[in-house]
């Protein structure tokens, strides 16, 4: 019998919302613990014994203690998925997650997460060079799912996870998706799936609805 995971979140994380879907997609047993970030409980020093960065998510998987969502969806899927449906095993396949989540952790994060963070704990943000970010990667991934189903082909993988939920919020910090159709297509086939989770959703500013 599986034992439960226990998932340290936020619940307006994206970050800990791609490993929460992985989870369920899974369907892996776990249990969430909220970890207040208003209250500086990421900071504190039982937290940072988990991850000494100080950020979520964290897991711990029996006597593994993980962070980084990234990280995290990857252990996830080679430990826990033997039919490879999220994760995959050739060299190119692997090659083309991987670009993907670097792109997660790279441009995603300091475009649509970026502007989105703003909005959320109203902090004043320089928008240029996030709206720039924005622009490129949205026509990547519209130009991407155009001519195919998925990020690395014809089924779901950590790929789509880890660029879903940051791009989905993406009107809460003020990006419209309305000049991207196949990406809007992807991201309503993906909400469409059995065991899809929905993020909470924040205000959408006027003029940035989805």
């Amino acid at each position: 019998m599986t034992q439960t995971i226990k998932l340290y979140r936020h619940p307006l994380s994206g970050h800990a919302h791609r490993v929460e879907m992985l989870l369920n997609f899974l369907e892996l047993p776990f249990e969430s613990i909220d970890v207040d970030l208003v209250k500086r409980a990421h900071k504190a020093p039982d937290y940072l014994a988990k991850n000494s960065m100080g950020q979520v998510p964290v897991i711990e998987d029996g006597d593994v203690t993980l962070a980084d969502s990234n990280a995290i969806m990857v252990y996830l899927a080679l430990r826990h998925d033997p039919l490879h449906r999220y994760y995959p095993r050739d060299p190119l396949g692997i090659a083309r997650v991987q670009r993907w989540l670097s792109l997660a952790a790279g441009e995603l994060a300091m475009g649509p997460g970026l502007l989105r963070k703003s909005a959320l704990f109203r902090t004043p943000v320089d928008r240029t060079g996030p709206e720039a970010l924005c622009k490129q990667l949205l026509q990547m991934l519209d130009d991407t799912l155009g001519k195919q189903t998925f990020l690395v082909g014809d089924t779901l993988s950590i790929a789509d996870l880890a660029l879903y939920t940051y791009t989905a919020h993406a009107p809460e910090g003020g990006v419209s998706l309305e000049p991207y159709p196949a990406l809007r297509a992807w991201l309503a086939r993906i909400e469409a799936l059995p065991r899809f989770v929905p993020m909470q959703r924040l205000p959408v500013p006027a003029g940035a609805a989805r």
